[in-house]
């Protein structure tokens, strides 16, 4: 590298890049080329600067230099002596582990279009370290010579059947869309996520080979889970002009902001809650739909197996207390004195109040809490007051409709913090542990005479699962009055109170008519099973996406 003809070598090793290019050689600089070559160079080794300061000068465009001898780089002055604006077209990857600087690569890649890798390797670093230089000249050389995105950009919703890529997770739902794509006929394909999938090696080369081998005409996901808050994972879509359809089945404005970056016209929200359509448009989400949620009519049915005896009651309450949950996260949120001090009556004010975000609710209710609400440091500490207050609200509502089926002597299955909620009541719920959703819910509504629903503040105007999961057992629930269910329910499907006074007035009128009470779940579990299904919500959710992403169909040539 040092000795005679060492530069000569360097600038040698672009003679290949530039001669398929028919841009010349590359012995010296010189202004940059009218029509360079149609990739991304990445230059193996950095070296003494020749072949560098002739890429810098020949090319308009950004380039990659991978260099991990950092001695090598103090020595020669080369990258510290670029000026401002060429470190600003050249991407360092200095990983000294080969995979992890493959996977810098990949995402720079993604960022520019995902345009093929022109690798240049100085001899002196193969030399050097073949494990780490060779090995990267080899990968990226696999990719030059592969046009993937090429073969991998294709016309969408074309067939009469979608395909479908999951971007699977360990969120509860999936199982579910996996069984609605079985009841649907859909072919699907899982590319399973784990913890922090982004930052491994592997996960572009695993996404586009799915793409390739599977086909998909989009890809799901469950409240944006795979979506990196850089924006990769959306520029790689936007490359492969593959839609995301994203379904959020809690709050999204808990994790959207984090994802500002992330707004593309190549993905599609669907949220469970109609109220919060407008905000994420307003957030510049171009497609925005209400999707609700639904059930498995397969899981929860009449017929899902024998129950404990001690499950067995006239009145039932699944659910939890939130006095633990609340005060865990007054104390994780180390919020400032005056947040605190008006915590309490905030919250009981907002259980009151129909306006649907914490946010706007201080800012036209308690202004002079909103100051200090909005004087905290980040999004995360203002989302973690807003959700104290949402959860203290609920807490605040769920115990004052339970406490009106006390007289019933109902069956709670939640934490002990209900025992601390009734600790002063002479008449005492029945307490058992939580149980498990899949195995034992089941199993357990069908038990009860009457099920309880009371809704959580999070949801002032949308539904919980609980009004379907119960009508699709076959067992009647009474629940909360929300206005999207107007949309979900015709008169007779559900029964429903308007406010905590109704509550013993129907708990006592329901248990004295069973005929009437059946009826009601009945025609509950038609509707469920007619509309409401996890299959429906799939169908409908890919019906919209055909819709905004189908490629129109190419016309045949007339011959006459």
């Amino acid at each position: 590298m040092l000795g005679e003809g060492g530069a000569q070598r360097e600038l040698d090793a672009l003679r290949p890049l530039f001669a398929a290019a028919g841009t010349g050689g590359a012995h010296t600089p010189s202004a940059p080329a009218p029509s360079g070559p149609d990739g991304l160079p990445v230059l193996l080794g950095c070296g003494m600067g020749h072949a560098l300061r002739a890429l810098l000068a020949r090319l308009p465009g950004p380039l990659a230099v991978v260099e991990k001898e950092t001695d090598i780089q103090r020595a020669s002055g080369v990258l510290a002596a670029l000026t401002p604006e060429q470190r600003e077209r050249i991407l360092l990857v200095d990983d000294a582990d080969p995979a992890k600087a493959l996977n810098r690569l990949s995402r720079w890649q993604a960022q520019q279009q995902g345009k093929r890798f022109l690798p240049i390797a100085l001899p002196f670093y193969l030399r050097l370290d073949r494990a780490y230089y060779g090995y990267l000249r080899e990968q990226l050389t696999a990719s030059e010579q592969f046009d993937f995105w090429r073969r991998a950009v294709q016309p969408r919703f074309r067939g009469p059947t979608p395909r479908v890529l999951l971007l699977a997770s360990k969120y509860f739902l999936i199982g579910e869309i996996i069984g609605a794509c079985q009841a649907l006929g859909i072919d699907y394909h899982l590319l399973q996520l784990e913890d922090d999938t982004l930052a491994q090696a592997d996960f572009v080369q695993q996404l586009l080979h799915a793409v390739l081998t599977f086909r998909p005409d989009c890809c799901i996901t469950l409240n944006h889970m795979g979506v990196d808050v850089e924006g990769v994972l959306m520029d790689l879509l936007a490359r492969l002009q593959l839609p995301l359809a994203s379904w959020f089945v809690d709050n999204p404005h808990l994790i959207i902001h984090l994802y500002s970056r992330c707004v593309s016209p190549w993905t599609a929200l669907f949220t469970w809650d109609a109220d919060n359509v407008d905000s994420l448009r307003a957030a510049g989400f171009r497609h925005v739909s209400y999707l609700p949620l639904g059930t498995d009519p397969r899981r929860f049915s009449p017929h899902a197996g024998q129950a404990p005896a001690a499950w067995r009651s006239e009145v039932s309450f699944v659910g939890n207390s939130m006095i633990h949950k609340v005060g865990a996260r007054l104390k994780k949120g180390r919020f400032p004195r005056p947040l605190l001090l008006a915590f309490y009556r905030c919250a009981a004010a907002f259980m009151q109040s129909d306006t649907r975000s914490v946010a706007d609710f201080l800012r036209k209710e308690r202004p002079e809490v909103y100051a200090h609400y909005a004087a905290l440091p980040d999004n995360e500490a203002r989302l973690a007051y807003e959700t104290a207050i949402t959860w203290q609200a609920t807490r605040l509502y769920r115990n004052g409709c339970v406490r009106e089926l006390l007289p019933f002597s109902p069956l709670i299955v939640g934490d002990s913090g209900w025992n601390i909620e009734f600790r002063h009541d002479a008449r005492k719920p029945r307490l058992l542990p939580p149980i498990t959703y899949y195995t034992d819910l089941p199993r357990f509504y069908p038990c009860s005479t009457i099920n309880f629903n009371c809704t959580s503040k999070q949801m002032k105007g949308a539904v919980n699962q609980r009004i379907f999961d119960v009508p699709a057992s076959g067992a009647f629930v009474l629940t909360d009055w929300r206005p999207q269910m107007e949309a979900l329910f015709d008169p007779g499907e559900m029964a429903c109170y308007h406010d905590k006074e109704e509550i013993p007035h129907l708990v006592r009128h329901y248990l004295s008519h069973p005929r009437e009470r059946e009826a009601v779940a009945d025609a509950g579990r038609r509707r469920v099973l007619r509309c409401h299904t996890w299959a429906h919500r799939l169908k409908d959710m890919l019906d919209e996406m055909r819709r905004i992403y189908a490629t129109p169909a190419v016309d045949a040539p007339r011959t006459c």
